[in-house]
């Protein structure tokens, strides 16, 4: 029996969870044992995820959410390191790029203990974002990376990383999103709910390089006043930027056509994503979602480790330098005329199928 140790704590890696712990539990040679971090701990940034896509409760939940990037990072790899010390594992699976991923792969990796990594091999080549950080040291703990494109495993290769540890298996969250299917039935309940009248724009920004400094937040929201001009913004607003938005002295209630909401669970984010104009994020997981359901997307970044939605014309880069300048490229994107075809990028939606199966024959 493999016993594996699965660590997640932020909501793009409950929707990734969600994939490839089903085919875990469809197999009776692995048990599988979830820890939570915490490190999103509120309704709609945890436990909604985990009722939509019908994630089992945590076998074990570390409340540790809030504090700076060392201090989150040091409790969460102490708390884990316990839990792994109680049992007897064979592995520990780790996803993404938030700290909940370095904790789990550090806190393994000095008890001597395997790790794979979903998601492997991005780069946005920026080491001044957490997130580039996390990706790299995780990928340099790993025994197994799971690389979900062709650019993740050449970058990779050029870090001294290649070989048997390293398999292509594709986008484990284009898995959930096949799975997941048409929402349109969803999709205009939610339209109806928030009384948006015609087109619109759905806007997500949560990262802490246009959080945390408050001339790029400001010249974000800036630009989403211009747009809501032209159409109407909605906003779900995450708790980092609602509390940046008041440490800032932001007056969000006089913009006229932004609609500031509550984050959303998984299945009415999906749904607002297929029925927007156009997507306007600085969200790793948006920008593929925005893809998958053609739908066009612009990045409020310099740069994005998912280069090939830009490369192919299906995402736009427009960092906060300028306001009027990102307002018009996601008006453009609003009201342009997109690839007619998408390259298949994120593999054939078995991603998860096929990490648990290398996990069986790593083991063997």
């Amino acid at each position: 029996m493999l016993r594996i140790a699965t660590v997640v704590g932020a909501r793009p890696q409950f929707v990734k969870a969600a994939a490839v712990s089903r085919e875990l539990a469809n197999r009776k040679d692995i048990h599988e044992t979830v820890i939570h971090t915490g490190q999103h701990y509120d309704y709609e940034m945890s436990e909604i995820f985990f009722r939509e896509l019908n994630l089992r409760v945590p076998d074990y939940e570390l409340g540790i959410g809030g504090g700076t990037q060392g201090e989150q990072t040091g409790r969460m790899t102490e708390a884990v390191e316990r839990v792994l010390l109680g049992q007897a594992f064979d592995l520990v699976l780790v996803y993404g790029d938030t700290n909940s991923t370095l904790a789990g792969a550090l806190a393994a990796a000095k008890l001597h203990i395997p790790v794979a990594h979903v998601e492997a091999g991005l780069r946005s080549f920026n080491r001044k974002m957490p997130e580039e950080i996390n990706r790299v040291v995780t990928d340099h703990l790993s025994s197994l990376l799971f690389a979900p494109t062709t650019t993740a495993v050449d970058n990779l290769k050029r870090e001294g990383i290649e070989g048997v540890s390293v398999k292509l298996v594709g986008d484990v969250m284009y898995d959930v999103a096949l799975r997941v299917g048409d929402q349109s039935e969803r999709a205009a309940s939610i339209v109806k709910r928030l009384d948006i009248q015609s087109d619109f724009v759905l806007a997500t920004i949560h990262r802490a390089e246009n959080t945390d400094t408050h001339s790029r937040l400001r010249t974000i929201i800036v630009a989403l006043e211009q747009i809501a001009g032209e159409l109407p913004v909605v906003f779900p607003m995450h708790p980092r930027t609602t509390a940046a938005v008041a440490a800032a002295g932001i007056d969000l209630d006089s913009v006229n056509g932004l609609l500031v909401i509550e984050p959303l669970g998984y299945l009415d984010m999906i749904s607002l994503e297929q029925s927007a104009a156009a997507i306007v994020t600085d969200s790793g997981g948006v920008q593929k979602e925005a893809f998958f359901f053609e739908t066009p997307c612009v990045t409020v970044r310099q740069e994005t480790e998912w280069v090939e939605l830009v490369e192919c014309g299906w995402n736009r880069l427009s960092p906060p330098d300028d306001a009027e300048t990102l307002a018009a490229s996601v008006i453009a994107a609003a009201r342009s005329d997109l690839p007619l075809e998408r390259p298949r990028l994120y593999g054939d939606g078995n991603a998860a199928e096929l990490i648990a199966c290398a996990l069986v024959e790593n083991a063997n």
